[in-house]
């Protein structure tokens, strides 16, 4: 109940159409016990006494009885599969706002074919909770209560005899509805592992094909897989026996009926009971029966749907997003970075930042030098908050990063990362990311200003080009490039690239440098390298070691003092040698 009053705010501004959905829920619910109600009245007061004329103005009456019916079920139908859709939508745009609003930390510990689920199969499932779930099962509780007061009111008798079976489907109801909600619990479980697995291993098919591994995964898929069919027909075995079960059920209470009813009717040893009573009763136990055999159904729909619910909501509740209370919004920044005894750790308690400290000016240029895990790309993940410090403070022109705007704060930092990823789209796309303030000279003109132009025009359809998933259609250094574009549109005042030329060759690496070159004019730029060669103009270089500063000054400086640079940079030499 707590998941469905959370699930009714997302149909409070469809509030009209729901209360029609109720209106023609009731309507339903009355018109299906009139039916045999007109057939009793029509066998029993007409054909009995043999009034032609009468029992074509019942004929009449039954027809356009049937096809007002029809009218409501089609409106009904039709409303609560709108409504449904229409819900899901909200659901499903408010679910991914919701995501790519979280921090990079919740994406770190969790699969991402776990949140396709989520997004995807979870959100198609609370469909079918509106459109053969919810209204449905109210639609048949209704009618139920409308069959029993007409059975009472008609025979209290009959309506006993007929009644006689249903505890014990009552009870199979209950039995089957509970196996069914354990059966769909693993049948979603299984649905998450697959997505996950078959997802993380596309992605990387290559890892798998290099190393060999092929048969070891194709034995791991069975296996999920396995599990998954398991699962399913668990499902299935439940169906198969409680619809044939619940059929005999139906059946004896009708042969019950026929029993006593025929008894009573043949040897006149009931009063009251006539032929179009009797074939009336039987009209409404089938009727009676048949929405609690699709309640169990619907039950079961509506718990899977529960079931998906839960997941969202909870997904929805997680607050793992960065605060964006910051209202400072400047037009323009002089683009001054101060690091003030900033402590920050991924996993509380394993600091890989330690009391860092450091300045940087207006268009100088910062290099961060290391060896793996050192914390360099920590330092540039917090500068654009992509994560939030644990202690200390992170300057950008003396305020506080905490005061920006997020999204000002970051439209005046250019990040260009190692491993640059592009959609499944054109470069322009992948270029602006559908930005409609960035225009396409604004695009040729940053691709001028690094060099891209010439490469991106002799592609096919130039800018319109597709690069299909993860740009595979480019080479490492023409990825690059279009990621160089992708920051320099926005006019960064600082520039940050992280190891933007350590998986290209050195003639691809000679044409990156030059463009970063360009890039690096009258902006700060901070440069993380593992080529110390890229970065030994640079106007200061931070030396970093298991999260501390160990040295600052520029490259002849470091040299000098014959410390950690120093065994850096002999490292690097005798690798070229």
């Amino acid at each position: 109940m707590q998941v469905l009053k959370r699930l009714m705010k997302f149909i409070s501004p469809y509030k009209g159409k729901f209360y029609f959905l109720i209106f023609l829920t009731v309507a339903l619910g009355i018109l299906a016990p009139a039916r045999p109600l007109l057939i009793q009245i029509t066998l029993d007061y007409f054909v009995a006494l043999g009034d032609y004329h009468g029992m074509l103005m019942m004929i009449a009456i039954l027809t356009g009885l049937l096809i007002l019916q029809a009218i409501v079920q089609y409106l009904h139908t039709y409303l609560s599969g709108w409504l449904g859709q229409y819900v899901i939508r909200d659901i499903r745009i408010q679910l991914y706002k919701h995501l790519v609003n979280l921090r990079l930390k919740f994406f770190d510990n969790t699969p991402i074919g776990r949140l396709v689920t989520r997004t995807i199969s979870d959100v198609e499932t609370l469909a079918d909770v509106f459109s053969q779930g919810l209204a449905a099962m109210m639609g048949d509780l209704l009618q139920l209560l409308f069959i029993l007061a007409v059975m009472f009111y008609s025979d209290w008798r009959l309506a006993l005899i007929s009644l006689s079976t249903l505890p014990i489907l009552l009870l199979s109801t209950y039995i089957f509805k509970e196996k069914i909600k354990v059966a769909f619990n693993e049948v979603r479980n299984a649905v998450s592992n697959l997505n996950s697995f078959v997802q993380e291993h596309i992605t990387g098919m290559s890892v798998v094909q290099i190393f060999g591994s092929e048969h070891r995964e194709y034995e791991k898929f069975k296996e999920i897989n396995q599990g998954h069919k398991k699962a399913n027909l668990k499902s299935v075995l439940y169906y198969s026996v409680y619809f044939p079960v619940a059929e005999i059920i139906s059946a004896a209470g009708i042969g019950l009926l026929v029993w006593y009813g025929a008894k009573g009717v043949l040897h006149e040893t009931v009063t009251g009971i006539t032929m179009g009573k009797l074939i009336a009763f039987i009209m409404y136990i089938q009727m009676f029966f048949r929405p609690i055999r699709m309640i169990a159904d619907r039950f079961n729909t509506l718990q899977l749907g529960i079931v998906s619910s839960s997941r969202i909501l909870k997904l929805l509740d997680n607050d793992e997003h960065i605060p964006n209370n910051g209202s400072h919004t400047p037009d323009h920044i002089d683009g001054s970075v101060e690091f003030d005894k900033v402590w920050f750790a991924y996993n509380e308690g394993d600091h890989v930042l330690k009391n860092i400290s450091f300045t940087v000016k207006p268009g100088e240029t910062l290099a961060l030098v290391g060896a793996t895990g050192a914390g360099k790309s920590s330092i540039i993940n917090l500068l654009n908050r992509f994560y939030d410090i644990n202690r200390g403070t992170i300057k950008v022109d003396g305020e506080s990063i905490s005061n920006y705007e997020l999204g000002s704060l970051r439209s005046k930092i250019g990040v260009v990362l190692q491993d640059v990823f592009l959609f499944s789209d054109t470069i322009l796309k992948n270029i602006t990311l559908d930005n409609e303030n960035i225009s396409q000279d604004q695009v040729l003109h940053a691709a001028d200003l690094v060099g891209a132009r010439k490469f991106i025009e002799r592609l096919p359809g130039g800018l319109d080009y597709n690069v299909m998933e993860r740009g595979s259609t480019l080479s490492v250094g023409q990825r690059q490039l279009i990621s160089f574009v992708r920051a320099m549109v926005y006019n960064p005042k600082i520039l940050v690239l992280d190891e933007a030329t350590s998986s290209v060759d050195t003639e691809t690496e000679e044409l990156i440098q030059q463009a970063i070159d360009k890039m690096m004019k009258g902006r700060t730029s901070i440069v993380i390298a593992h080529r110390l060669s890229t970065i030994q103009k640079a106007d200061k270089i931070i030396v970093l070691d298991k999260g501390e500063i160990k040295e600052i000054g520029n490259h002849e400086e470091l040299l000098s003092k014959n410390g950690y640079y120093t065994q850096l940079h002999k490292m690097q030499y005798k690798e070229i040698i």
